[in-house]
């Protein structure tokens, strides 16, 4: 080969290898990872401590998100994908993770601006919400309820009465708060009152249930009578949606009971917070329901043995809960456990001795919850026995333990986060024959 040829072979090569190495771009090829798996917690009024949402916002975290992401301890993902799928993982793909560090490495360019999908985020955050388009409904607090900065943890609940045009079908709802940093987690029971004899506003619109007037709940009893639905947020957690042809319907009259879990406080705050609801003018196929399993909910007292986590122990706890009704199909798994919280698992076994896998948390991490969304309908028939097994470290090795030294830790009744729960909620439907092949279309 004359030197000549070999110039030219050369060249091609290395032109050749500089295009297999282009630097990706952060427009078309950056930007889509972090909007999908780390926008929704950091943007203005999440639980992060920053934004990501635009180049520059990107651009100066980069060695941070190098660490974070090459470790895999961002985004937060702690179910255990080899015991079961679903369709809200926002664990990056090897792909995905060699995407943003060939960006990083090739010197984090900015490239062709395209603010479309960034100033799509910002209207959202504009209009309250985490979900693909601006709520038909929002539903507040009458006033913002001042936390105190006195390292307190609260737990609050609030009534929004509510008197709409008609009844409407659901296709999501979610909490909404002015400042989710606040709070732990939140839960939210819609009752209808149809009765035009009981007044949704002659009683109070706050109740504290940590504080000495925590008895005046009861004057809420009188709204109780039904709830449509039930459900809540914890910091991290994907938007509430149901699959096409599924939902609920909220109720033209009625009241919201929310309860605010208040995290510790080191400065006086305000704190407003309410509810979005989306409706969708296409009917309602299918109800999803909700039903609550240990702490809090059906079998607590059925906990073996007693929910009692002894100083200095590492500890395992099981329930039991057999299914009475119909077949029915989850939709989602809500595991929820605190600080103690070690490994977290459910499943179900049948008559003929299948085992149903639901969610495995092998290292629980209270920080980072989950509402989790299967892709297809899990079946969950007639007489089948569901199964949660918890363990908890209620030892010095345990960083997260609330106590120092280590005392005896209870499931209470106030639910506090130094205390302890072992609970899981199922969303599901009635079973339809065409589930075996269905998957979800989640809005």
């Amino acid at each position: 080969m004359s030197s000549r040829s070999s110039l030219l072979f050369l060249l091609l090569f290395l032109s050749g290898n500089a295009m297999s190495q282009k630097v990706p771009d952060f427009y078309k090829d950056v930007q889509p990872i972090i909007h999908a798996n780390c926008v929704p917690c950091h943007r203005a009024g999440e639980a992060a401590p920053f934004p990501l949402v635009s180049y520059e916002d990107v651009h100066k975290r980069t060695k941070f998100i190098k660490k974070v992401v090459s470790s895999r301890y961002m985004p937060p993902w702690k179910a255990d994908q080899h015991y079961n799928e679903f369709a809200n993982d926002r664990s990056l793909t090897e792909s995905e993770i060699g995407t943003l560090m060939a960006w990083i490495d090739g010197g984090a360019p900015k490239g062709k601006v395209d603010l479309k999908a960034e100033n799509a985020i910002r209207a959202r955050v504009d209009a309250g919400t985490a979900y693909k388009r601006k709520p038909d409904l929002t539903l507040r607090m009458k006033d913002a309820f001042v936390v105190k900065g006195d390292g307190t943890e609260r737990f609050v609940m609030f009534k929004i009465p509510f008197d709409i045009a008609s009844e409407a079908n659901v296709e999501a709802i979610e909490f909404t708060s002015n400042n989710k940093k606040l709070v732990h987690h939140a839960n939210f029971a819609i009752h209808p009152v149809s009765d035009p004899a009981i007044d949704l506003h002659d009683t109070g619109t706050v109740v504290d249930l940590s504080g000495p007037d925590a008895d005046r709940y009861y004057e809420w009893v009188k709204y109780k009578k039904d709830m449509t639905y039930y459900g809540g947020w914890i910091p991290g957690a994907t938007v509430e949606t149901y699959p096409i042809d599924m939902g609920w319907v909220m109720p033209k009259r009625g009241v919201i009971l929310l309860t605010v879990h208040f995290g510790p406080s080191s400065l006086d705050a305000e704190s407003l917070n309410g509810i979005n609801v989306f409706f969708k003018d296409s009917p309602i196929k299918r109800k999803v329901k909700v039903i609550s399993l240990g702490s809090g909910g059906i079998g607590e007292k059925d906990i073996s043995p007693p929910l009692m986590i002894f100083a200095n122990e590492v500890m395992s706890f099981r329930l039991r809960i057999a299914n009475n009704q119909p077949d029915v199909s989850l939709l989602y798994a809500w595991p929820h456990m605190h600080q103690l919280g070690k490994e977290f698992k459910a499943y179900a076994t049948t008559a003929a001795g299948d085992t149903i896998r639901l969610v495995h948390i092998p290292a629980w991490d209270f920080r980072w919850q989950e509402i989790y969304k299967y892709k297809k309908p899990l079946l969950l028939p007639k007489g089948a026995v569901v199964h949660i097994e918890a363990s908890y470290d209620n030892t010095t090795a345990n960083p997260m333990n609330p106590h120092s030294p280590p005392e005896l830790v209870m499931s209470t009744g106030n639910m506090r986060s130094d205390q302890e729960m072992m609970t899981l909620m199922l969303m599901y439907v009635e079973r339809d024959p065409d589930d075996d092949n269905l998957v979800f279309q989640w809005q």
